[in-house]
C-alpha cells in the first residue's frame, strides 16, 4: 500500500469516526497516531508524541488563548454586554428595528473585549430576550439578529481562531488582527442593513422602541468606558507595540477581572467557576490542537498535499479558483461541524497546497486575505443548518421559540454574509488596507 493510499483511508476513517460523533480531538489523534505508526513503525511513533507534544504546548504563541477565553469570562462577570445593549439601545432603539439592530451593535463591541462567538450569542441572549418581547419583536427577527450578531465575536478582534490561524500558517498574530478588523466591521454594517430591509418589507416585524433623552443617552455611554479602555489597552496596545499579544491578553484579563469585582459585584466563587470554565475551554482546544499536529504529520508523511499541489499545478485551475472551491467546501462542512474543528482539521491540508502557488501578492499578505476568507466563511457556518451553533445555543436559551423560526430570521443575514464573502474574495485589498497602513508607518 503506498503512503497516498494510506492517508486516503486515514481520511475515510477520521470522517467515518466524526459521523459516529466522536469527539474531534480523539478521532484527530487516533488518525493521526495510527496512520503515523503504519508508516513509521511504533517505536518512531512513541517518540514523536513525546517530541511533538512539547514543541507543540511550548510554543509562546498559545498562551495567549486562556488568557483572552478568561477575559471573556470576566467580561460577562461583570454585565459589561448590559451595559454595551443599553448604551445602542438608547441610541437606536427608538426606530424601527432598533432594538435588533443595538444588538448586533452591542455583539460587535462585546466581541472586541470577548473573542468567542459561542459566548458573545450566550451572553447577548440573555440580555436582549426580555427587551424583544418587551416591544413585541416578532421571534424571527430578534433570534437571527442574535445568532448573525453572535457570529461578530469570531473576525473582531481579539478573535480565539485568528491566534489558531495564525499559528499554524506560521503567521503573525498582530497583523491578522488588522487585517480582520475592516471586514468585522463590514459585517456588522451589513448585518445592519439586512435588519432594516427586514423591516422595511414587514413592519411589524420590529416595532419602534421609546425614544430617550439626551441626558440619558449620554450618561448611558458613558457606562461603557470600562469597554472603552480596555479595547484600546488590548487592541491598540498590540497595534501600537506596547505589548505583544500575549501581553496584552494578560492586562485585557486582569482588568476586564478588575472590572467585574468593582461592577458586576464577581466574588470569589464566581472567579473560581470563570477559572474553571476557561480551564475546560482551553483544554478542549489545546486537544484539538495536539491532534492536529499529530494529523499534519501523519498528511506529511504521505505527501497528500503535494501530491494534491502537483495535480492543481498541472491541472487549469488558477489559484483564485483553487481557493473558490476550497471557500465551497468550507461552506457545506461548515453546516455540519463546528468553527475551531473545521480549521484545525482542514488546513493542514489546504495550507500546504495554497502555499506553493503564485497569487500575485506578497505571501504575508497572502496569508492575511486568505485567513479572513476562511473565518468569514467559517463565521457563515455559525448560523447554517443543520448545526448552526450559534443558533442551537439560542434555540437552547428560547425554548419558546420554534427552530424554523430561528432558521427563518437568519436568512437575510446569511444573504448577507454570502455578498460580504463575494467581496473579500474580489477585493484582497478591504482586508489588506490596514496591515499595509500600519506597516507603512
Amino acid at each position: 500500500m503506498t503512503p497516498v493510499e494510506t492517508g486516503l483511508i486515514g481520511i475515510a476513517i477520521l470522517l467515518v469516526m466524526l459521523f459516529l460523533r466522536i469527539p474531534i480531538g480523539v478521532a484527530m489523534i487516533s488518525v493521526g497516531l495510527g496512520g503515523y505508526a503504519a508508516l513509521n513503525g511504533v517505536g518512531n511513533t512513541l517518540n514523536y508524541i513525546k517530541t511533538a507534544t512539547y514543541w507543540r504546548f511550548s510554543t509562546y504563541d498559545l498562551s495567549v488563548i486562556p488568557m483572552f477565553l478568561l477575559m471573556g469570562e470576566f467580561a460577562a462577570g461583570a454585565g459589561l454586554s448590559r451595559s454595551l445593549f443599553r448604551a445602542a439601545a438608547a441610541m437606536v432603539g427608538h426606530r424601527k428595528g432598533g432594538i435588533a439592530i443595538s444588538v448586533i451593535a452591542a455583539c460587535a463591541a462585546f466581541g472586541a473585549i470577548c473573542g468567542s462567538s459561542l459566548a458573545t450569542a450566550a451572553t447577548m441572549t440573555r440580555v436582549s430576550l426580555p427587551e424583544f418581547s418587551r416591544y413585541k419583536y416578532s421571534p424571527a427577527l430578534a433570534t437571527g439578529s442574535l445568532a448573525a450578531g453572535g457570529t461578530l465575536g469570531i473576525l473582531i478582534p481579539p478573535s480565539i481562531a485568528l491566534v489558531i490561524y495564525a499559528i499554524i500558517v506560521e503567521g503573525n498574530i498582530v497583523s491578522m488582527f488588522a487585517a480582520a478588523l475592516i471586514p468585522g466591521l463590514l459585517a456588522a454594517c451589513g448585518y445592519v442593513v439586512a435588519t432594516r430591509v427586514y423591516v422595511w418589507l414587514n413592519p411589524e416585524a420590529g416595532p419602534a422602541g421609546e425614544r430617550i433623552g439626551g441626558r440619558e443617552r449620554v450618561l448611558a455611554l458613558i457606562e461603557t468606558w470600562p469597554i472603552a479602555l480596555i479595547f484600546f489597552l488590548v487592541i491598540g496596545g498590540i497595534y501600537l507595540g506596547w505589548f505583544t499579544p500575549t501581553e496584552a491578553a494578560a492586562i485585557g484579563a486582569f482588568g476586564t477581572g478588575a472590572v467585574a469585582v468593582w461592577r458586576g459585584g464577581m466574588r470569589w466563587e464566581g472567579f473560581i467557576e470563570a477559572v474553571l470554565r476557561t480551564a475546560s475551554a482551553t483544554a478542549m482546544i489545546f486537544l484539538i490542537v495536539l491532534g492536529a499536529e499529530f494529523l499534519n504529520s501523519f498528511f506529511a508523511l504521505t505527501r497528500i498535499s503535494m501530491e494534491a499541489a502537483d495535480w492543481i499545478t498541472t491541472s487549469s485551475l488558477s489559484p483564485f479558483m483553487v481557493v473558490a472551491v476550497i471557500m465551497v467546501i468550507y461552506l457545506i462542512l461548515g453546516c455540519v461541524m463546528d468553527s475551531l474543528s473545521m480549521i484545525l482539521l482542514t488546513l493542514p491540508i489546504f495550507w500546504p497546497i495554497l502555499s506553493t502557488m503564485d497569487f500575485g501578492m506578497d505571501p504575508e499578505h497572502m496569508k492575511m486575505w486568505f485567513g479572513v476568507l476562511v473565518l468569514v466563511v467559517v463565521e457563515f457556518g455559525l448560523i447554517t443548518p443543520p448545526v448552526g451553533l450559534n443558533i442551537a445555543i439560542i434555540g437552547s436559551m428560547a425554548p419558546h421559540i420554534a427552530t424554523r423560526d430561528i432558521y427563518r430570521g437568519v436568512v437575510p443575514f446569511i444573504v448577507s454574509d454570502i455578498v460580504r464573502i463575494a467581496l473579500l474574495f474580489f477585493f484582497p485589498i478591504i482586508s489588506l488596507a490596514l496591515p499595509l497602513l500600519l506597516g507603512a508607518r
